[in-house]
């Protein structure tokens, strides 16, 4: 048997989920949501379920990034649900052990890159990004309802891979080490410090800055060509023979970022979940600007 790909691991292309839409073994997540620039008046982050609402895929559920997969009075925000929450929402909506889980939206990939990266922190592999997501699907004129799914509750069982994930301590520890790259998804003007979201602006030292733009392409935003994804990494100074830990605000546009980096076989990269959010908070944390 022919082994699959990391692309086809990773993302669903349309065809092959209008193909596979009454599979029982599926399931559908509508993650669509609203990233507004940091210089515009909050909120910032939105989940957008009335969009939901009006039209979805056949069989998605949706999911609100902004409070359904985030932990309720954690001190950093946006921090990720912890197991049980996040179990317990897996098991609502449908979605258990045994089944594929395909995340799609309609922006630049990175809120439902965020769902496809806690699956696999959570032990859920199976899980894949919609390419193109719903303009595209909505554009090649595939179906689409405002039918809402009733799915039973399902057994979700949470398994914790730590090398998914890492926090300030070891981002610290990565500061001048050489074996180590820090690679920041923000917008440049983000990464000079000239706007951010935060109450610090700047960039975590050392930093490379890939922003998460550059990762897609074409009318839909789909997912860059393996060489066009290398070559964005490179251009920036990432370099592939050293682990890579991928950042953002909030650690979305960086869940992009390393699933980017998972396409091309880069097998040695993690998410700082916390990001500048996590970062900023401790005041002996540097920082760069310009």
């Amino acid at each position: 048997m022919k082994a699959e790909t990391p692309r086809a691991r990773v993302l669903a292309e349309t065809d092959w989920l209008a193909e596979h839409l009454a599979d029982p073994t599926l399931r559908i997540v509508d993650i669509r949501g609203i990233i507004r620039p940091p210089d515009a008046p909050h909120p910032h982050y939105e989940g957008n379920r009335s969009a939901y609402l009006e039209a979805h895929i056949p069989g998605a559920v949706f999911v609100d990034w902004t409070a359904d997969i985030t932990e309720p009075g954690a001190p950093v925000k946006m921090t990720l649900a912890g197991p049980e929450r996040f179990a317990a929402l897996m098991s609502l909506l449908g979605i258990g052990d045994e089944h594929t889980v395909v995340v799609y939206e309609d922006g630049v990939g990175q809120i439902a890159a965020r769902l496809w990266w806690a699956l696999n922190y959570y032990g859920h592999p199976a899980a894949k990004l919609l390419n193109g997501g719903f303009r595209k699907w909505v554009a090649e004129g595939r179906p689409v309802t405002a039918e809402l799914p009733h799915y039973s509750p399902a057994a979700f069982t949470p398994r914790v891979q730590p090398d998914w994930r890492v926090g300030s301590a070891e981002v610290r520890a990565a500061i001048g080490d050489p074996s180590v790259i820090l690679v920041d998804l923000r917008s440049p003007r983000e990464f000079r410090g000239e706007i951010g979201r935060g109450n610090r602006r700047g960039r975590i030292p050392s930093a490379r800055n890939v922003p998460v733009n550059s990762l897609v392409g074409g009318e839909y935003k789909t997912i860059q060509s393996d060489a066009e994804l290398r070559e964005a990494f490179t251009a920036a100074g990432v370099s592939f023979d050293k682990r890579a830990i991928t950042y953002c605000n909030a650690g979305v546009s960086a869940s992009l970022g390393l699933l980017a980096l998972k396409l091309i076989d880069h097998s040695a990269a993690a998410n700082f979940a916390g990001s500048w959010y996590e970062w900023e908070r401790d005041p002996q944390n540097p920082t760069e600007t310009g």
